[in-house]
């Protein structure tokens, strides 16, 4: 799939609505989510980031950022394929709120708790949430490596207290373990270059990775123009409606950026 202008069928945006998550199979190419994949292992600040522990102490690691620029990461959260659907989901136009790459390293890759992102996004001063994040598969996702899970319909529940649960913020116990006895969980298995499309109140976890396959994958993150914060914020994206970039650029960024980084001395980077 390579179109400019995708838009969702009024199917998808149904079960989007039902569900509170759609899967989009092959939504990038294998050349493009490749090409992802070696600029993560070449710029070690995408390809470290900061570690954060689950309950039991498993470690996973989060690159975050909202800096724009002509590279690969802007290039895929501008795109249409991406962009369009947003602005059907949300409502209108939409921006930026971050984007992310999630790193499951093999055999120590932490878990995710139970949490739905408005539960984080609520605090900083969104009124609505009228947000919505896209998961771009870097590399296949199973169960055995720690793929995300989604409990089906947890969209309407509304949004959940949230706590600290080890080095995290989860969704209030109670409520997820009543949830869970009449909500399908469903684990999201990805091929590299799927992407799933899920609402800000899904609630969401991932367990731990055991298998010898790394896990990565791509977030990237929008509000609504009309959701801005009520409070100055600078974790997040200026409020720009984001604009559609030619889907070429994403390979034609990535290349450069890939070239870029090697040709840096091993000391700068």
């Amino acid at each position: 799939m390579n179109q400019a202008n995708y838009e969702f069928t009024g199917q998808q945006l149904a079960e989007f609505a039902r569900d509170g998550y759609v899967i989009v199979p092959g939504l990038f190419t294998q050349a493009e989510t490749e090409l992802l994949e070696r600029v993560t292992e070449a710029d070690p600040r995408m390809s470290t980031g900061g570690i954060m522990k689950d309950a039991d102490g498993g470690e996973s690691r989060i690159w975050l950022t909202c800096a724009e620029g002509e590279d690969i990461c802007n290039a895929i959260a501008r795109s249409g394929r991406i962009l369009g659907p947003m602005e059907q989901l949300l409502g209108g136009a939409t921006y930026i709120w971050h984007y992310k790459m999630m790193l499951k390293e093999p055999l120590v890759g932490g878990a995710w708790e139970w949490h739905q992102d408005y539960g984080y996004w609520y605090g900083d001063g969104c009124l609505f949430p009228d947000l919505a994040s896209c998961m771009i598969a870097v590399n296949k996702a199973t169960r055995e490596n720690g793929c995300l899970q989604v409990l089906r319909g947890s969209n309407r529940m509304g949004r959940i207290d949230h706590g600290m649960r080890g080095g995290q913020v989860g969704a209030n116990l109670e409520r997820i373990e009543a949830a869970e006895k009449i909500l399908e969980c469903v684990y999201c298995e990805l091929d590299p270059g799927d992407a799933l499309f899920f609402h800000s109140n899904t609630l969401h976890c991932s367990g731990q990775n055991r298998s010898e396959h790394a896990r990565w994958a791509f977030i990237c993150c929008y509000n609504a123009m009309n959701n801005q914060p009520y409070r100055k914020n600078d974790t997040h994206g200026q409020a720009a409606a984001a604009e559609i970039w030619e889907d070429d650029l994403i390979i034609d960024y990535g290349t450069r950026q890939l070239e870029d980084l090697h040709a840096l001395p091993k000391e700068t980077l």
